[in-house]
């Protein structure tokens, strides 16, 4: 199999250290993202002929295409892009502030938006690549005092469906990432923002904690296998869900999405009202 060329954004940590290195170990060629790119200076020089450091926040328009064209130049070519940048936020939809609503949506979504019209012009060129976002079990239902975060996530999955749609022709295939929960530093302060608490979403909170299982949480060390098979795939998949627990949790709420639409389909269809010639 041909070595690959990567472009992943978020590299300092969690999922997109683990796949950066990941694809180094087998022999690919990464340009890798970050916010602070001395994070990423150990991996640096462990593959100093692979690897292509960028210091680069997702939020900065320049910065990322700048980074891309950068990464093209280096590598002569770009195979396989990750959108895995992107952070967290908790509170009610009362509760969040709308700034940080902002930049939660700044960064989740725009920023995957950013890299992939700049990327998307050299896939073109070439005629062929593969372009990933990373979702999440919250990017398949709402969640309790995350309603932000999984509207960042849903919009993201909107976004990357049509854009599958839009390149499929063109040689460009497209997958979602949809991890489940799993132990990474996506809880710390650096990666979820946490709202003014009101007391009178006590009760929400509480079910979403009541709802979470420490055995259904995954071990991100064993993921790449599974990103590295998607990637190498003749026909990779426009969705992929990562761990054990999110696809009976999906099965379960799609199941109620359609018994509720069945239940009013009598009232939807008045609402078509007469066939017009």
């Amino acid at each position: 199999m041909a070595k690959k060329i990567w472009f992943i954004t978020g590299c300092s940590r969690g999922f997109g250290r683990l796949w950066a290195e990941a694809a180094l170990q087998r022999g690919d060629s990464v340009a890798a993202t970050a916010r602070d790119a001395i994070q990423l200076s150990s991996l640096a020089e462990k593959y100093p002929d692979s690897l292509l450091v960028l210091q680069v926040d997702v939020t900065d328009r320049a910065a990322v295409f700048e980074a891309v064209s950068l990464a093209h130049q280096h590598f002569g070519r770009l195979d396989v892009i990750v959108n895995n940048a992107g952070h967290g936020l908790r509170g009610a939809v009362e509760e969040v502030d709308e700034a940080d609503v902002r930049e939660l949506l700044d960064t989740n979504l725009l920023g995957a938006l950013r890299v992939t019209q700049a990327a998307l012009p050299i896939l073109r060129a070439q005629g062929h690549g593969h372009v990933l976002a990373v979702s999440s079990q919250g990017g398949l239902m709402g969640e309790p005092t995350l309603g932000l975060y999984n509207a960042s996530k849903w919009a993201l999955e909107g976004m990357m469906e049509a854009l599958s749609l839009e390149v499929a022709h063109l040689g460009i295939d497209v997958t979602i990432i949809e991890p489940g929960p799993f132990a990474t530093e996506f809880a710390t302060p650096g990666s979820l923002k946490t709202s003014t608490e009101n007391p009178a979403y006590d009760q929400a909170r509480q079910a979403l904690y009541a709802g979470f299982d420490p055995t259904a949480v995954g071990d991100p060390e064993a993921t790449p296998p599974a990103v590295l098979a998607a990637v190498d795939a003749d026909e990779p998949p426009l969705r992929l869900i990562l761990g054990k627990s999110t696809l009976p949790n999906v099965r379960s709420h799609y199941e109620d999405r359609l018994a509720t639409w069945d239940r009013w389909a009598s009232v939807s269809d008045l609402a078509h009202g007469s066939t017009r010639a």
